[in-house]
């Protein structure tokens, strides 16, 4: 019977939760072998980190200047409405689906539930990340080709 592409995802995102380093599931006409290696981790733990850190940073400047003290604080505001769409596994980040291809997605675009965002490569599958939200893209937190983490921020979305 196999298993079809979803439990296979699924399967992806349990291996890259677990910390196991390699799962195999065997029937009578489908086989899949699942491998982790400690690399694209030990790249991508950094960036999560790196978003918190600025995130404080942006705060303590507000009570710096008394004359804009309330203008940070509306984009602070702001930003707590924002929606965080997370890599759903751990691979590589793709803005589009080919080098000389157009981003699926850039900043101010307007999206909808189902639009496809960017690719994830995880072991040589290529999977297309969709939007679960409508809004519009304000910032894009990932680097073209760059390893991305489970549960790794990619995008804040605007909802509308």
């Amino acid at each position: 019977m196999g298993m079809d592409i979803k439990q296979i995802q699924d399967l992806i995102k349990f291996v890259a939760k677990s910390g196991v380093n390699e799962v195999s599931i065997e029937e009578e006409d489908f086989k899949i072998t699942i491998k982790t290696n400690q690399e694209p981790t030990y790249v991508a733990a950094p960036a999560p980190q790196v978003i918190q850190a600025s995130v404080p940073a942006a705060v303590p400047a507000a009570p710096v200047t008394q004359q804009s003290s309330s203008a940070p604080a509306q984009p602070a505001a702001e930003n707590n409405n924002y929606i965080t769409i997370k890599s759903p596994m751990i691979g590589t980040f793709y803005r589009s689906s080919s080098p000389d291809k157009p981003s699926f997605v850039n900043v101010g675009d307007e999206i909808s539930a189902g639009k496809v965002l960017c690719i994830v490569e995880a072991m040589k599958l290529f999977n297309e990340i969709e939007s679960e939200v409508s809004g519009r893209i304000v910032k894009v937190l990932v680097e073209n080709a760059q390893p991305v983490e489970f549960d790794q921020p990619l995008f804040l979305v605007e909802p509308i």
